[in-house]
C-alpha cells in the first residue's frame, strides 16, 4: 500500500487521483467533479492498493466522507467506494502545450494516465469526459 497527499474522485467506478501542493486547488476540483456527479473517495490523503491487478483508491478511515472546502470549513459527504485509478492531474505541474502528448505517472508498478495543470476554468469538465470516454491521440 502507498499513500498519496491527494484527493480522489470516481465516476462509474474510474478514480481520479488529483496531485499537487496544498493550497492548489484540489479539493476545490474535486468539489466541482463532485457538482458533476462524481463520487468522493478520499480528500487529502489517499490509500493507493493493489487488487487483482489493479490500482485502487481509497479513503484512510479517519477521512472516509469528509472534504475541505477552503473559506467554508470541513464538510461531509457520501463516501464512494474504493475505485481503479484510471486517471490523475498534477495541479502542481504547468500544462504549456494546447495538444499535449500522452503522459503517465506510475504508482506501484500500474502506468496511470496524467494530465498537467494548473487549474483552469474547463479543466472539471474536460477531466470528467475524460473519465467517461477517451482520449484521441
Amino acid at each position: 500500500m502507498r499513500q498519496l497527499h491527494a484527493t480522489t474522485v470516481a465516476l462509474d467506478g474510474r478514480g481520479l487521483v488529483i496531485l499537487g501542493p496544498s493550497g492548489c486547488g484540489k479539493s476545490s476540483l474535486a468539489l466541482e467533479m463532485m457538482a458533476l456527479g462524481a463520487g468522493l473517495v478520499a480528500d487529502d490523503r489517499t490509500d493507493l492498493r493493489l487488487s487483482a491487478g489493479r490500482l485502487m483508491a481509497q479513503a484512510p478511515l479517519p477521512l472516509l466522507g469528509r472534504i475541505e472546502a477552503r473559506g467554508v470549513g470541513i464538510l461531509t459527504a457520501e463516501p464512494a467506494p474504493p475505485a481503479q485509478v484510471v486517471l490523475a492531474c498534477d495541479l502542481g505541474r504547468a500544462e504549456d502545450q494546447r495538444l499535449p502528448p500522452r503522459r503517465h505517472v506510475e504508482w506501484l508498478g500500474i502506468p496511470v494516465l496524467l494530465v498537467l495543470g494548473p487549474y483552469r476554468p474547463h479543466l472539471h469538465a474536460a477531466l470528467r469526459q475524460l473519465l467517461l470516454g477517451r482520449r484521441v491521440d
